[in-house]
């Protein structure tokens, strides 16, 4: 048996308030959820509910004030943290450290002793043919 919804008046569509959409993405996003379920239980089409959850993702959809409302030239702020100054890895003056790295394609490079990042960088690359492993 199904049940079918009559809308009555001039407006044949359903409105839902941003409030109902964000709900009902929550609802979506719960562990073990399925759109699918989540959007017949709602009496809503599966598109709908994954068009929310984008908008919800991207910001257009958010809670209180109607996104049409919002200012195009709206400045808006991101969390930013500054993270301490790392100190760069050297072994002490006078220990003699070695490093040996075997790759999957079968090279092996063996590195003793004290040397830059960047030269080390530029050796890995160049053994691995550039590409990032």
């Amino acid at each position: 048996m199904t049940t079918v919804t009559v809308l009555s008046g001039p407006e044949r569509r359903r409105r839902w308030t941003s409030a109902e959409k964000l709900r009902i993405v929550e609802e979506s996003l719960a562990p073990g959820a399925s759109v699918v379920e989540v959007a017949r239980r709602h009496d809503v089409h599966r598109n709908l509910v994954t068009a929310w959850r984008r908008q919800a993702r991207t910001g257009v959809l958010a809670c209180g004030s109607d996104p049409m409302q919002r200012q195009d030239g709206e400045v808006r702020f991101a969390a930013v943290s500054i993270a301490p100054d790392r100190q760069p890895l050297t072994a002490p003056s006078g220990s003699c450290g070695a490093i040996e790295i075997e790759f999957a394609a079968g090279a092996r490079m063996r590195i003793t002793g004290a040397v830059d990042a960047a030269t080390l960088s530029a050796v890995v690359a160049a053994l691995t043919d550039g590409r990032p492993r």
